[in-house]
């Protein structure tokens, strides 16, 4: 009864996919609302998969030349303002302070919505010369954007991230470091998160504000709707002139910067649950499992059980992340609260199994079962795991790939977006006004001028003119 009840506790996400996330997030106890609106607690859970997300991108940006670094929370307006079309960019999501204690500030403030602006003051007074470039920063930080609806790890007032800001002597290092960077993201999405994405340009109104290219990876969720999960930007030299960021050159002449920012948020946790999760909850990659093995002593009470489970811990913690469950539920309560916290593998460890020298293995992600000799479990847990992290993988990629369809005209773009929601392939002319008329009429926008370009068709899947690019447009969050 306690597994049925705590299963059914969850909204199914066939019923309402909107409601089965929110169910999911508080259940498997990710985050807790507070009293400040619209900023949310990371519970433990929750925290410790960022706390994985953080560590293994950390290294695979420092294998890139990348140095960390922690800049002000704070912004003076002045210094916001330096740059026209990034502040218009982020002024309705600002948070602005006007005192400091008592006394009322002579120029007021802002809670850094992101650094742009702070990192080119510091380049400005950091960079002389062409022996300082380049500088490949990065720092990890929270910002404040003061969204209208919030949604745990989707949107939220206050987010956790990571956001590189570099520097450099031309445009064409700064190409490259932009394009660097989406890859070590979408690698890192489909390596260690089992996401696959596709990378390509944002179109000039889906830019980041002030960029002159915005590069981005794209995730397609099992409801068929996109969710952008990590961005790219070249800036150009546009931020260097605003704030006279310049260095002499080798030949002894000034010459501006030219820069790039890139970064990913808690979102990608919104991107995990809304990928693999199922109608029993959570379901971890086990590269960013904070338990990859639960351990589920049965009839924990009689003698030798809770010894043999805690000696099991023991071995198996050289392989993995592992966990004894010693607390006095049901042992069909603790395996519906393991699925819905998603760890990857539980081992089921009884009497009778310690009698046969064996333990019951569960899958978490297909729920397959394995009876397995104890001494063989140190070599079979790594090897599951293993297992798990590919299959999870190419379910995914399953998945996006049949929920994308090509759309040649018009009206089956419409029937598409209405029937079988999903990424829809179609050419584009380029042109600001069919973009627009697209996203008023049905709702999608264009998510990315993939690098991987194909032929649809000769053109413009709304306006009918010779088409310049295949986009992948499709509702989003």
């Amino acid at each position: 009864m306690a597994n049925d009840k705590k299963v059914e506790a969850i909204t199914s996400m066939e019923e309402d996919f909107a409601q089965w996330y929110t169910d999911v997030v508080l259940k498997a106890d990710l985050t807790g609302y507070t009293s400040v609106k619209g900023f949310m607690v990371l519970k433990p859970a929750g925290y410790a998969i960022w706390e994985l997300i953080q560590k293994q991108l950390d290294e695979r940006f420092k294998a890139t030349g990348v140095e960390n670094v922690y800049l002000p929370l704070m912004i003076p307006e002045s210094l916001l303002e330096k740059e026209k079309d990034h502040v218009e960019g982020f002024a309705p999501e600002v948070a602005w302070v006007t005192y400091g204690g008592s006394n009322k500030l002579q120029e007021r403030m802002c809670v850094r919505p992101t650094s742009e602006t702070l990192f080119c003051d510091f380049y400005q007074k950091d960079i002389t010369s062409y022996r300082d470039l380049p500088k490949v920063y990065n720092q990890w930080c929270s910002v404040v954007r003061w969204e209208k609806e919030t949604r745990p790890f989707l949107r939220s007032r206050e987010f956790l991230w990571q956001e590189g800001h570099t520097a450099h002597a031309t445009a064409e290092e700064a190409q490259a470091r932009t394009e660097q960077m989406l890859n070590v993201y979408a690698d890192f999405c489909e390596e260690v998160l089992a996401i696959p994405m596709i990378k390509g340009q944002k179109t000039e109104k889906e830019k980041f504000a002030g960029a002159i290219a915005t590069y981005t990876i794209e995730a397609l969720m099992h409801d068929g709707k996109a969710l952008q999960s990590g961005t790219s930007h070249n800036f150009g030299d546009g931020f260097a002139h605003a704030f006279g960021v310049q260095y002499t050159d080798k030949d002894n002449t000034l010459k501006f910067v030219h820069q790039t920012s890139w970064g990913v948020t808690t979102r990608l946790i919104g991107a995990v649950i809304m990928v693999h999760g199922d109608n029993n909850g959570l379901v971890l990659p086990p590269k960013v499992a904070p338990t990859q093995v639960m351990i589920i002593p049965i009839q924990q009470k009689k003698e030798g059980v809770l010894a043999a489970a805690d000696q099991l811990e023991e071995k198996l913690s050289a392989v993995a992340r592992v966990k004894v469950d010693r607390t006095d539920k049901s042992p069909g309560f603790k395996f519906a609260e393991q699925e819905m916290r998603g760890i990857p593998l539980r081992i089921e460890v009884g009497p009778r199994d310690l009698e046969n020298g064996e333990a019951v293995v569960v899958r978490r992600d297909n729920g397959e079962k394995q009876t397995v000799k104890l001494d063989q479990l140190e070599e079979l847990i790594p090897a599951l795991l293993d297992t798990i992290q590919k299959d999870m993988l190419e379910k995914a990629r399953a998945h996006r790939d049949a929920h994308t369809y090509p759309a040649e005209n018009y009206e089956e773009f419409k029937d598409i977006i209405e029937n079988r929601p999903g990424f829809i392939k179609a050419m584009w002319c380029g042109e600001r006004a069919c973009e627009d008329a697209i996203k008023e009429e049905t709702g999608a926008t264009a998510r990315c001028m993939p690098f991987e370009q194909e032929h649809i068709a000769d053109t413009c899947v709304y306006c009918g003119k010779p088409a310049k690019k295949m986009v992948y447009f499709g509702r989003a969050y």
